[in-house]
């Protein structure tokens, strides 16, 4: 079946439904333009749902002179945590020193000092880490977070679980971020706003005709077709932005994409306290430990070069291995392959620079608009998580030398749905909701108050007792949470809830998420959920 827009035209058609196309999306619909938005998948399914979690400044981007970057990073972890306290929150960074760490060879850093101190031999000196924080506390101009302070890790909670050869650290201030969830609320919030969001939505091409995009897209759940006219397309496909620009929009760009695959595994959980742990390698790269989902520790992540966006991303036996490998040079508990529950793989977009090698390849966001075509198409390449807020006012910025736009930047200290109370309210929160729903244990009530914030009181309604929500599936997920997931929040399978919109798929068995699964079939085959 074909459905058509004759008549309608959209000022933005925006290909790509992580994290960049949809903070686009929300930004664009606030300054009043009509926006659509169509993923293929669900939201966040590739890169936007596979990060490290983390909103940060990035530390080791300082050897990479990559100064810009690192500064409006750490300026947006606070602006994001004002906005969205729920889902990011403030974390300390444990960073053990020793006289073994490197430097990556190929470094700006590492080169100065072998010219100018060929004797440290590559090494990282205490003193170049100490200025390297310094420069991190002072360059986004902090108010919330605490600065960096240094420990004696003999005798302290933060040393017991590492080897006894590390004796000094360094405590920074990063923050914690669920990424899928993100994005889910970007989309919500730029629906609310009038944007068109669009899941299971594959476009098929795009053609400009008399300085108007015609789009092709096909449902790829029910193959219906239907055709939307734009006067710009933003693509913001991630993994897929070069084969969107050659097969899609078929322009003779001569941007590229650099593919590099970051893998993470999940272990039970490691030590006791709730700080993390940033480890620096004898090959000059680092890795992170952070405590995850309450009774589990994430470890990564690697860089390896990707070369094809259709192949899935996977953490490979080998890349398994160097993080445990990496890990064990720290933990006194020696890892194994057996400790590893859960592993994910993600392939971040970055822009071809021509860098030596993965790590080495910018992290910071490019925006290049195309108008050989006849009509402008916006094309994004890499971008960080932490600054998705900025790439998009950026992106506004090249959008509007293009489309009317009736406002100016808007979003800074906006929350998200869920998000309208005090950063270190949700202690508060959680009380309060465990007052009016007596029934909620302390895990399902941190749960959803990190999920939802405010809106938890939506999902669970008039419930008086626990049976009011409906068909328990385990591990505290209701009937009355799944329904609220389909209607609001694009939820469409079991995956899109165990491993998106929460990350319960580490405590569902198989046989409880297939039950899930089932049950969401039914009522998705029986009445189609519309996000509202």
């Amino acid at each position: 079946m074909r459905q058509s827009a004759d008549t309608e035209i959209t000022d933005l058609f925006i290909i790509g439904g992580g994290i960049n196309g949809c903070g686009i999306a929300r930004d664009a619909a606030g300054r009043g333009l009509s926006v659509a938005l169509a993923e293929m998948n669900d939201l966040a399914s590739a890169t936007s749902s596979a990060s490290t979690k983390l909103f940060h400044g990035g530390l080791r981007y300082l050897e990479y002179f990559e100064f810009r970057l690192v500064r409006e990073a750490l300026i947006e972890r606070e602006t994001l945590l004002e906005a969205m306290p729920h889902i990011s929150w403030p974390m300390r960074f444990i960073l053990p020193y020793h006289q073994d760490m490197r430097f990556e060879s190929d470094t700006p850093t590492s080169k100065l000092l072998s010219l100018f101190m060929p004797w440290m031999k590559g090494r990282r000196p205490a003193w170049l880490i100490r200025l390297g924080l310094f420069m991190y506390d002072h360059l986004g101009g902090r108010k919330i977070l605490p600065g960096t302070v240094t420990l004696d890790l003999r005798g302290a909670k933060e040393g017991a679980p590492l080897q006894d050869r590390f004796a000094k650290a360094y405590e920074y201030s990063d923050c914690w971020i669920e990424d899928s969830r993100l994005v889910v609320l970007n989309a919500r919030d730029a629906e609310a706003r009038g944007a068109h969001i669009m899941t299971q939505t594959q476009v098929l091409s795009a053609t400009s005709e008399n300085g108007i995009w015609r789009i092709e897209t096909r449902n790829t759940e029910n193959h219906d077709m239907q055709t939307f006219y734009a006067r710009m397309l933003v693509n913001a496909g991630g993994p897929w932005v070069g084969d969107i620009i050659q097969s899609k929009v078929r322009l003779n760009s001569r941007e590229t994409v650099r593919l590099v695959r970051g893998s993470h595994i999940v272990t039970r959980k490691l030590y006791d306290h709730d700080k993390c742990y940033f480890f620096q390698g004898t090959d000059g790269r680092i890795i992170f430990a952070i405590p995850y989902e309450t009774d589990f520790t994430l470890i990564g992540t690697t860089d390896a070069e990707h070369y094809d966006p259709s192949v899935k991303p996977v953490c490979t036996p080998e890349e398994q291995d160097y993080l445990l490998g990496f890990a064990n040079q720290y933990f006194k508990q020696e890892l194994t392959r057996d400790d590893v529950v859960w592993t994910y793989s993600g392939v971040r977009p970055l822009y071809d620079d021509g860098a030596s090698s993965a790590t080495a390849a910018t992290r910071d966001y490019t925006l290049k608009v195309d108008t050989s075509a006849g009509a402008p198409v916006l094309n994004i390449f890499g971008g960080k998580i932490t600054t998705y807020r900025r790439l998009a006012e950026s992106a506004m910025e090249k959008i509007s030398g293009h489309l009317h736009l009736t406002k100016g930047k808007w979003t800074a200290g906006v929350p998200l749905p869920g998000g309208n109370f005090p950063v270190n309210g949700v202690d508060q929160l959680v009380a309060d909701l465990q007052s009016r729903f007596p029934f909620l244990g302390d895990f399902w009530a941190r749960r959803l108050v990190r999920a939802y914030g405010t809106e938890a009181v939506d999902i669970l309604g008039d419930a008086k007792q626990a049976t009011d929500l409906g068909q328990e599936f385990g591990a505290t997920l209701t009937e009355s949470e799944i329904r609220w997931l389909m209607t609001h929040e694009y939820a469409r399978t079991a995956e899109d809830v165990i491993w998106r919109r929460n990350k319960l798929g580490l405590r569902l068995t198989k046989e409880q998420s297939q039950a899930l699964d089932d049950w969401m079939a039914q009522r998705r085959h029986s009445k189609p959920a519309m996000a509202e």
